[in-house]
């Protein structure tokens, strides 16, 4: 802002601009353009401004505060606003890269729950089939009939096992055994029980009742296959080394045991990965 302050010689100022309308009003041989016309239309309305000003000063002697230009406040309040838009465009900018980090890591931790998801799925599967209540167990078969002599219920069982009713078999062989442990074919009924107790792999009890069937190593037809299924009732009960033991055996006891048998006896030694 310009302050002036006008003394006498102000009034000298006046008369001179005083004369300046009648020569802006002489007329002249050229007719002014419109840009020049404006141009003096602005430059009278500044010279009757000024006289104004001057004859203000002389009235009041108070110093006299001249404004400026309309048009630079409205240039300086242009730049004022543009600088607060760009402020404005920063703060935006950066709410957007904070947003878009946000987003990123709203993904990842997204990614990170489903995999913990799928993960507690698979262990509530798992909890699930663990706590399952069992399969109700079987309705046990009908008890055969008991026959009057060991020679029928012998052979009573072994119909009963040609025909494919093993456990009906399992039954009457296990009778046998209770009801006649000193009969006449008590070994051999103790062979034909451990196969019915390994079609259910029940290997445990099959194991035992091979070993009752084997015991003195008796020469008859089936003790070398007894032999075989003793130790592939081992090796299913994690006893390699018992059933290497017992198919060592084998070529000792029974020279002469049918290729089958021996051909059986191989492959069961090499699951059981007997030293050769």
């Amino acid at each position: 802002m310009l302050l002036h302050r006008l003394r006498a010689p102000a009034v000298l100022l006046a008369l001179a601009l005083t004369a300046l309308p009648a020569v802006a009003q002489t007329p002249m041989e050229d007719p002014l353009d419109a840009r020049d016309a404006r141009r003096v239309d602005r430059m009278e309305k500044v010279v009757r401004e000024l006289r104004d000003i001057v004859f203000k000063a002389q009235r009041t002697g108070a110093p006299v505060v001249v404004q400026p230009a309309d048009t630079d406040a409205r240039m300086a309040e242009l730049g004022a606003r543009i600088s607060d838009l760009e402020q404005s465009l920063t703060r935006i900018n950066g709410s957007l890269e904070t947003t878009g980090h946000e987003l990123e890591l709203a993904k990842r931790e997204n990614e990170a729950l489903k995999v913990q998801v799928k993960d507690l799925t698979d262990r509530l599967a798992v909890a699930e089939k663990a706590v399952a209540p069992p399969e109700p167990p079987e309705p046990p078969a009908e008890e055969p009939a008991r026959a009057a002599t060991p020679q029928e219920a012998f052979t009573a069982a072994r119909q009963l096992m040609l025909s494919g009713d093993y456990a009906a078999a399992e039954q009457a062989f296990a009778a046998y055994v209770q009801d006649y442990p000193e009969g006449p074919r008590i070994a051999e009924a103790r062979y034909w029980w451990g196969k019915t107790l390994t079609v259910r792999n029940a290997h445990a009890q099959a194991a035992t009742a091979y070993i009752g069937a084997i015991r003195g190593w008796p020469q008859t037809s089936w003790a070398p296959d007894a032999v075989v299924e003793l130790a592939r009732s081992l090796v299913a009960l994690k006893k390699p080394t018992d059933a290497c033991q017992a198919l060592a055996e084998l070529p000792k006891r029974y020279p002469k045991a049918p290729t089958t048998v021996t051909n059986r006896a191989a492959a069961t030694r090499t699951q059981a990965k007997c030293a050769a």
